[in-house]
């Protein structure tokens, strides 16, 4: 007796979910191209890690041995450093120059609208013609930039035949790509804060600094945590750049090597598969331990607020 209830209770839930079918055929796309193109991929990916392939020959099992190469090898542990590096001299400097700009084109009363386009112009400028245009611009004889230090009695530099040079014009080049991209979120944050809290604080005596940390950056809270973790994953998985700009070795000491860099050379151009799905998952691993980091440290600010 207590089966028959259920029995039409799960009949017409079925019925009412196959009432939805063109719905359900509507959103199919989406997870069909997820599938062959996002989910096996990654699949592929893991299970690749563990084995041995030339792209060529039948794959051989080889359990952990990826892995455990990947460990010893040197040339990983500094594509790690340099990557970080790369990260830490690009993300900070993006956010703090987008933030201070984003306040000041909220102050500002004319040309709005042409500053707007100005500072996203980078972001949808072609990354690789961007990227030879920063290697003209370091460049040891003809570049603006040992041009501007002549200028000033400084002697000239060679920006991309010495480490820390190569790692200064690749994040260069990230920073003036991303500052106006991030201008433009914290604008749109900036005007959904009420004016009436700016009022109150210019009444109670409060000046532009004081505003600014108790009232701006608080209430911008969740949009600094948004691109923040953008630009972590986006930092971490830096490769155009260096890839342009000084070659597939990385340049001088290997100093501009990063990690997808790495494990483009070892599929492409090594063609060891397995190996570089082992370092896919690297770097997969990094980028979630950063992304996990950045959201404790932020979440946990406003929390304990």
């Amino acid at each position: 007796m207590r089966t028959a209830p259920l029995t039409r209770s799960s009949t017409g839930q079925r019925r009412r979910i196959w009432s939805y079918w063109r719905f359900y055929l509507a959103l199919s796309p989406f997870y069909v191209l997820f599938a062959v193109f996002g989910l096996y991929p990654m699949l592929s990916t893991i299970v690749l890690a563990f084995q041995r392939w030339d792209g060529l020959s039948a794959r051989r099992f080889t359990g952990l041995d990826n892995f455990a190469f990947l460990v010893k090898d040197p040339t990983f542990w500094q594509s790690l450093e340099n990557t970080v590096v790369l990260f830490l001299m690009s993300t900070v400097p993006t956010l703090v120059l987008a933030l201070l700009l984003a306040v000041m084109l909220q102050s500002a009363v004319r040309f709005t609208n042409v500053y707007r386009i100005a500072y996203f112009i980078p972001n949808v400028t072609s990354l690789v013609a961007m990227a030879i245009f920063f290697s003209s611009i370091f460049s040891t004889n003809f570049g603006l930039v040992n041009a501007a230090l002549r200028s000033l009695g400084i002697p000239q530099q060679d920006w991309l035949g010495q480490p820390w040079g190569i790692k200064i014009a690749i994040s260069t080049m990230i920073v003036w790509q991303w500052v106006g991209y991030n201008t433009l979120i914290y604008l749109a944050g900036l005007q959904a804060i009420p004016k009436d809290q700016y009022e109150a604080a210019k009444v109670d005596g409060a000046g532009a600094v004081r505003t600014f940390f108790s009232i701006t950056l608080p209430q911008l809270r969740p949009v600094v945590l948004f691109t923040v973790v953008m630009s972590t994953i986006g930092g971490l998985q830096t490769f155009t750049e260096p890839q342009v700009m000084v070659g597939n070795s990385g340049g001088t000491g290997q100093s501009g090597m990063t990690v997808v860099l790495f494990f483009y050379r070892a599929a492409f151009l090594d063609n060891d598969y397995g190996y570089a799905a082992a370092i896919a998952l690297s770097i997969f691993a990094l980028v979630l331990l950063f992304t996990a980091i950045n959201w404790r440290i932020f979440r946990g600010r406003s929390e304990d607020r």
